[in-house]
């Protein structure tokens, strides 16, 4: 008990010595009335920001304190508003004055690449191949808000790239080891936000960090290896460390990269976050890629949901991570309806790493091993499972392992507590010379892989079972490794990430989220020269890509491919880029197969509208359109407050007269997401569908209906006779009598309405159906 208490005591001097006022203080972020009349009382917006704290500010003047130097940011374009340093009295004073929308603490939030073009089928031989008809993205900008950029980097390098663009208003701002020469033609724009998170964090515990560059330059690889996934250049000679090999690309080439680095060592600061989308609106971005989110929380609520709205407004697509908190129901985040939600899907290439027994059985693992020590991997050695104590010896924390127990051993390692890396370098400390990372029963057969220190493989959960009976029930067990380079084609793919998040949306359960899948495992991508392949401080190794996973991942190929359709067609809204993906999406694998969910067809709540498919997005014959206006009166429809909308859109609206003015509103989304309340047992949506397409066309619907529920569709048939032109139907979902699900509350089904080109049947607008009885 002694150390514990000391420790203690020790952190109650560090706070007693601080002054108690530095420590009431917290970020707000303040947001005022758009259309106010005060503010053109003063010279500046800084200025009417000012009269702001100063009326909420008490006693400053005594403290000889220039109340600006409270002020981070001051928002322009994002919301209309500011940042600053306020005690909790201060915050509710300024709640009150009568212009202030809100005030919402500053909430941290955390970040959520060789191969995947070819999968998605980018790089189609001849003119009617995506890139072809995309110019690779030229002529647009992509801005990520991320960790920064490694500039250096080859899949950064401009060579060949059109010249940046006449409408791009961004810098490249200087900071550490960081000048405006490191942008060129490819990265255009760099940018840091700092301020949010440097009054959150006491330079009390910079000792204990990681280096971090107080400038765009990346210190972790996050950003640099995001960025390069949505626009790298080509690289030609791309691994990590030999496996992977192949030629390096992102989903658009030929697109222009603006950097916002807005996450640090201790997360992402929703001021930070605010001041980039604020900044990046005014430079003229034309996509926003945020891989970056946490649980879900209301919309009114939610920072990057409020941001993105304005950048939707200014024609800007939004594309967010869905988060990696499954395979929990309902942990989707970043689920605003002018956002596309993404999540994380699998390729068909793997990197085997087979654990065979010492009786002959062989179990499947994977490894991004690079072969330096094979050999002792590869003869046979004794197992070790180190479990049990409170050392947490069974997860390889770094000092829990007995050398005498380990040495010149194989270990066993239970995924969880710490890095899967991490685990091999205290294998290494402790004299260990290989390791098994097994999957636990949460992981299941999740198989993402890493760049280990030492000789390692991970395998799933049943295998894991039956390593692990292995060696209990055997006096010295003993296994090798035998390690397989890279395979392609002989796996199933894509399926659902284990760890992608799922909907239905908690704070958005009207509009199906995620709205895609993408792929977000063990994707190769840039990485920065400060960092070894796993990350880790300790890792000396060197390289220019690596290996990550999870739905930041598959958040940037879509950022990228929303990229390759908006050069295709300039004058599309973000709306029908969005649908133009979501109604053309993948239901079914390499295989034909349907995608898979574990060990069951993947549902709505697990892959949206499918997985997305580039090639088919370019052409997606008709598309479903939605204008800013139509949120608010969707926002409507959801029963929020005035002054919820007021601060989501920046509009001050009457939702009576919105709503009379359309009657039976229901927003215009691609996919379809029907609740049924207590009493209900009928319920009818609108849809409007824009031809873009052939002049002369004529769609028929085709339904998969849900269980327990009618469907009915009119008209049946839609006849275009030019581009552009929309047309309106209707849907009418009605529960059967006596069907099981009327009676279960809680209750979910799904299935599919298509229309199907009569000119053309391979052309299909697909849009996912969802069914929940609530209270019934």
């Amino acid at each position: 008990m002694e150390p514990k208490t000391l420790f203690v005591f020790t952190i109650f001097l560090l706070f007693v010595s601080s002054s108690s006022e530095t420590l009431k203080k917290q970020t707000y972020v303040i947001q005022l009335h758009p259309n106010s009349q005060s503010a053109k009382a003063f010279p500046s917006k800084l200025d009417w920001h000012l009269s702001f704290l100063q009326e909420a500010v008490l006693g400053i003047e005594e403290e000889n304190e220039d109340p600006s130097t409270r002020i981070l940011y001051s928002y322009a374009s994002a919301i209309e508003g500011f940042s600053a340093q306020l005690t909790e009295s201060e915050a509710k004073t300024l709640k009150n004055l009568p212009e202030v929308v809100a005030v919402r603490p500053d909430h941290v939030l955390q970040v959520q690449t060789t191969y995947s073009y070819k999968f998605l089928g980018l790089n189609g031989p001849g003119p009617s191949s995506v890139w072809s008809k995309s110019r690779s993205g030229q002529g647009t900008i992509i801005g990520v808000l991320d960790t920064g950029v490694w500039p250096e980097s080859p899949s950064f390098d401009d060579t060949g790239m059109p010249s940046v663009p006449s409408k791009w208003k961004g810098v490249c701002q200087e900071g550490e080891s960081f000048t405006s020469s490191n942008c060129n033609k490819k990265l255009i724009g760099a940018r840091f936000f700092i301020r949010g998170h440097r009054v959150a964090n006491s330079p009390l515990d910079s000792p204990n960090m990681p280096r971090e560059y107080i400038s765009a330059r990346d210190s972790t690889g996050h950003g640099t290896h995001t960025a390069s996934t949505a626009g790298g250049s080509s690289v030609s000679t791309a691994s990590v460390l030999g496996n992977g090999a192949g030629v390096a690309r992102g989903m658009a080439p030929g697109a222009h990269v603006a950097v916002y680095k807005v996450c640090w060592f201790n997360g992402c600061y929703s001021s930070d976050i605010l001041a980039a989308i604020d900044v990046a609106i005014q430079d003229k971005v034309d996509v926003l890629s945020l891989s970056l989110g946490g649980f879900p929380i209301p919309l009114y609520d939610d920072t990057i949901a409020i941001g993105t709205f304005r950048a939707t407004e200014h024609g800007i697509s939004v594309v967010c991570a869905g988060g990696n908190n499954g395979p929990l129901a309902s942990s989707v985040a970043n689920t605003a309806p002018w956002v596309s939600t993404i999540g994380a899907g699998t390729l068909d290439r793997k990197f085997p790493g087979v654990v065979r027994l010492a009786n002959g059985k062989l179990l499947y693992g994977e490894s991004l091993y690079p072969g330096k020590g094979i050999n002792k991997a590869e003869r046979e050695l004794e197992i070790v499972y180190v479990a049990g104590g409170d050392k947490g010896s069974e997860f390889c924390l770094r000092g829990s392992l007995p050398r005498e127990s380990v040495q010149g051993k194989m270990v066993i390692c239970d995924r969880g507590v710490n890095g899967r890396s991490e685990k091999g370098q205290a294998v290494k400390e402790a004299g260990g010379v290989a390791m098994i990372l097994v999957n636990t029963e949460i992981n299941q057969e999740e198989d993402s892989v890493d760049v280990h220190l030492i000789p390692a493989t991970l395998i799933g959960y049943e295998e894991s079972v039956v390593l692990k009976g292995y060696v209990r029930d055997t006096v010295r067990a003993k296994a090798r490794l035998i390690f397989g380079g890279t395979v392609i084609g002989r796996s199933r793919g894509p399926e659902v990430a284990q760890f992608s998040a799922r909907g239905p949306s908690l704070a958005n359960p009207s509009v199906l989220k995620p709205d895609l899948i993408a792929p977000g495992v063990n994707i190769i991508a840039a990485w920065p020269q400060n960092l070894g392949p796993t990350g880790l401080p300790y890792d000396s190794r060197r390289v220019n890509f690596t290996v990550m996973s999870g739905t930041s991942m598959s958040c940037p190929h879509v950022s990228g491919i929303t990229a390759l359709i908006r050069s295709a067609y300039p004058s599309w809204s973000p709306a029908a880029i969005r649908s133009a993906m979501m109604t053309t999406a993948d239901l079914y694998d390499r295989r034909g197969k349907e995608i898979r969910d574990g060990e069951k067809p993947a549902g709505v709540f697990a892959i949206g509208a499918g997985h997305v498919n580039p090639v088919k997005a370019i052409n997606p014959g008709l598309v479903y359109n939605i204008q800013p206006v139509d949120y608010v009166a969707y926002l409507c429809t959801l029963g929020f407050t005035r002054s919820d909308i007021l601060a989501i859109t920046h509009r001050n609206v009457s939702c009576g007269a919105v709503l009379r003015k359309r009657p039976g509103f229901s927003l215009n989304y691609p996919s379809i997401s029907v609740i049924f309340r207590r009493g209900r047992t009928k319920e009818m949506i609108t849809r409007r569908v824009t031809n873009v397409g052939s002049p002369k066309s004529i769609y028929t619907v085709n339904v998969k209906a849900t269980m327990g529920i009618n469907v009915i569709v009119k008209p049946k048939r839609l006849v275009f006779s030019h581009v552009d032109q929309t047309l309106s139907y209707r849907v009418w979902f009605v529960l059967k009598k006596g069907s099981k699900g009327e009676k279960v509350a809680g209750t979910f089904a799904d299935g599919q309405l298509t229309w199907v080109n009569s000119r053309n049947l391979m052309q299909r607008v697909r849009s996912p159906i969802s069914v929940t009885l609530k209270n019934h």
